[in-house]
């Protein structure tokens, strides 16, 4: 006979963002209602959550790789070694994001979405196309070789390829033929602005055409200023416009974190990792889209200084979030579950600790250490 099991005494999470102390109760890998299971006649499983905090599972929408692999290897490989490390740190499902690569680069990634499974990770979720639509101007990162105008079609064989998997794709719509791609795509795909030189009214047109959310938010786009207050302004005027936020302690100072809170506010902020394959190894040399990069701590950097997406986990950013940079906890989770989960359109089945959800759960000490993750109702080992 299957078990049912309860989380109990635990601070649990609740989706408008705040905790509550409380129990979850879940059957089959699903989340139930206290009223659905109480009628289930089968064995029981209690696990007293005292003093800890109740968690969904965390979804990182945005990062390339970890331990040594990376999206860009277009390896089944790769992307079981990313899921794997990924759900061992309460990051429970994902979409992992490609690079300004060439088109058969590209290609191969998707071949590998379009059938790969994770038996033994955070649930794959898709693909985040970064790249090559983008401004060689703001490349950042990126491989300014293979950076190529707005292209509907090409997304469409990309997304052919997939079998539909490409969840994001991000672009710099002040370049040619941008602004009609956003309006094209915008409704059948999570279309983000990013390395972008775009003014204020170049992003907001972009905006109302479709783009919905805004890519590292500060990074590889103009600052906000008072006289040109460029896309992050137009973000913000748009309260259907979400940001990215990394919160890894180098990218973004904790004053400028919590002043984006301020402007956002908790409901439009989503929280990534940005990682690249260094997260989780040790320091040294790694690469990136084909270029080198150099590893110390959780600075991650071209040969010529330039950041090169972050060495930090999600579940770590939402620690340095809450512990460095005075975020509350549940505005922290939100952003790292709920908002994630909604902008690439999976909340159905994750984000919140909500009735018929996946049983994606993590349990927290007062410390931020995670005491047990579940996935689909199952404990993970370490």
């Amino acid at each position: 006979m299957k078990t049912k099991q309860k989380i109990i005494n635990g601070r649990v999470f609740e989706k408008q963002g705040h905790f509550i102390e409380g129990s979850v109760c879940f059957f089959e890998g699903r989340i139930l209602s206290q009223e659905d299971y109480e009628k289930l006649p089968c064995e029981e499983t209690v696990i007293d959550a005292k003093g800890c905090y109740v968690i969904p599972g965390l979804t990182d929408i945005h990062f390339h790789g970890c331990m040594g692999s990376d999206c860009c290897d277009a390896t089944e490989e790769a992307f079981r070694t990313m899921a794997r490390y990924e759900l061992r740190q309460g990051v429970t499902s994902i979409t992992p994001a490609t690079m300004t690569v060439s088109e058969e680069t590209l290609s191969a990634i998707c071949r590998t979405a379009r059938t790969f499974e994770s038996s033994d990770g955070a649930d794959f979720c898709g693909l985040y196309m970064e790249g090559p639509f983008i401004s060689p101007a703001k490349k950042g990162a990126q491989n300014g070789k293979y950076v190529h105008p707005a292209d509907t079609a090409m997304l469409n064989r990309l997304s052919d390829l997939s079998g539909g998997k490409i969840r994001t794709v991000v672009v710099a719509p002040e370049t040619e033929g941008a602004l009609d791609f956003i309006s094209e795509n915008h409704g059948r795909i999570n279309i983000s602005i990013a390395h972008t030189t775009a003014d204020y009214d170049t992003a907001k047109e972009a905006i109302e055409r479709g783009a919905s959310q805004l890519t590292h938010l500060y990074n590889a786009m103009p600052p906000f200023s008072h006289r040109a207050p460029g896309p992050i302004g137009a973000a913000a005027d748009d309260s259907s416009c979400m940001a990215e936020l990394i919160c890894d302690g180098i990218h973004i100072h904790p004053a400028v974190v919590r002043t984006t809170f301020k402007m956002f506010g908790d409901e439009r902020i989503i929280l990534i990792s940005d990682s690249m394959r260094a997260t989780g190894m040790e320091d040294g040399e790694y690469d990136l889209g084909g270029q080198k990069v150099i590893v110390r701590g959780n600075l991650a950097v071209l040969e010529d200084g330039t950041i090169a997406g972050s060495a930090t986990n999600l579940m770590d950013c939402v620690r340095t979030a809450v512990k460095k940079m005075d975020i509350p906890l549940a505005s922290a989770v939100k952003c790292a579950a709920v908002n994630p989960a909604r902008a690439v359109g999976i909340d159905d089945d994750y984000g919140t600790l909500e009735p018929g959800k996946y049983a994606n759960i993590v349990i927290l000490n007062d410390e931020l250490e995670i005491e047990k993750i579940f996935h689909h109702g199952c404990i993970v080992e370490d």
